[in-house]
């Protein structure tokens, strides 16, 4: 029987879900006695569910990030990157994304999708993945800096509005012929 890595009150991350709190690690009143599973309840509506123990890192169960990780996180939103223009490759490409349940791959698809939103409006199962996407950054930076949803909200909006430019690091602004830099005058990049 595999140890249980995850104590009662620890704050975890459910891939593709959120932010859930361990509550409870034992037996399942439904199952049986033959597995010890994780009994979590999802900060977002209460809502509780189990994970066996010996499924946790297959299904992605993970420690919430911390500080440090979080700044990396950072760094990738404010990264420049010209998404895929076929809707529906990006789409499966975000989609393969969003399951790893990894925050650099969650906010790759928040960055790419706020980028191709400006140009365009997306699809519906566009929209819904860049609000998931958008939900889960601002969930696990709300967990992590221990800051109200509002609050990480604001952060995350002002890090999709200010990206930075390849050549120089400094944040672009959005001008007429799209993206600029105002350091070294790189050239215009569409969005």
């Amino acid at each position: 029987m595999e140890q249980p890595k995850f104590r009662v009150g620890d704050k975890l991350v459910y891939p593709n879900h959120g932010v859930v709190v361990l509550e409870q690690i034992g037996e399942s009143p439904i199952f049986g006695t033959d597995a010890i599973y994780y009994h979590l309840r999802l900060l977002a509506n209460n809502a509780r569910f189990m994970v066996p123990v010996k499924n946790a890192d297959r299904l992605g169960l993970r420690a919430l990030y911390s500080r440090e990780q979080l700044q990396e996180v950072y760094r990738f939103l404010e990264e420049i990157r010209r998404p895929l223009s076929d809707w529906k490759g990006r789409y499966r490409e975000n989609l393969d994304r969003m399951k790893t349940g990894r925050l650099e791959d969650v906010a790759v698809v928040a960055r790419d999708l706020d980028e191709v939103s400006r140009g365009k409006s997306l699809s519906f199962r566009e929209k819904k993945m860049y609000d998931r996407a958008k939900y889960l950054l601002t969930s696990e930076i709300a967990a992590v800096r221990e800051i109200p949803e509002f609050e990480a909200e604001r952060i995350l909006g002002l890090l999709l509005e200010s990206p930075q430019c390849p050549d120089c690091r400094t944040t672009m602004i959005r001008g007429r012929r799209g993206l600029e830099c105002t350091y070294c005058n790189a050239g215009a990049m569409n969005t």
